[in-house]
């Protein structure tokens, strides 16, 4: 029998961390150097926030000046945290459930890095295989799909979930996932 998928197995160990009193602007100039979509907020090495590209969404919408605020003034508090050695879909589970895309990854309190949707979806990439014999959206529904929540069948045969979850193909967190060509997709995805 193949063993569980533990977080510490898929998550980014090469974090970015910046002060809490460095720019917006200097964060984001990493974030795109690095091709990633959050830098932690750490003092020493604790982790006391996460500023995501949502973040810095909301100070564009509030017209704010990237260049004269701090990463302080815009980052989430508090981090989303979660040991190693859990089980990968209990991540899966608690980012949909706290609407969270990324999570600070800890081992006895040690700073180990971040998992991300992303992380989550190559992984579950890898389990396309072990899956043979069920519906292809089995697994994934019962990651995502909360209890109590309605699916909608379409006329095309794809399924609609009433509930919110992770795109298997951008990666982003919606409220409207549907079933196209096997994979559980948001609705940018399915008009490409």
């Amino acid at each position: 029998m193949e063993s569980e998928l533990l977080v510490r197995d898929v998550l980014t160990k090469e974090y970015v961390g910046v002060s809490e009193s460095d720019t917006v602007l200097g964060a984001v100039e990493l974030m795109r150097e690095e091709r990633i979509g959050c830098v932690l907020a750490v003092r020493g090495t604790e982790p006391v926030g996460i500023m995501t590209e949502w973040d810095v969404l909301g100070l564009v919408v509030d017209e704010r000046d990237p260049g004269s605020t701090a990463v302080e003034d815009v980052m989430s508090t508090p981090v989303l945290t979660i040991e190693a050695d859990r089980p990968l879909p209990d991540a899966a589970t608690q980012m949909a459930r706290e609407n969270h895309r990324n999570m600070v990854v800890t081992d006895g309190g040690e700073l180990l890095g971040v998992l991300t949707q992303r992380d989550i979806i190559a992984a579950a990439g890898s389990f396309q295989g072990a899956t043979a014999g069920r519906s292809e959206a089995e697994p994934i529904v019962q990651e995502t799909v909360t209890e109590g929540s309605e699916s909608e069948q379409l006329p095309n045969g794809g399924t609609e979930y009433a509930t919110q979850g992770v795109c298997e193909s951008c990666g982003s967190l919606t409220n409207s996932l549907r079933e196209t060509n096997g994979r559980l997709v948001c609705p940018d995805c399915r008009s490409i």
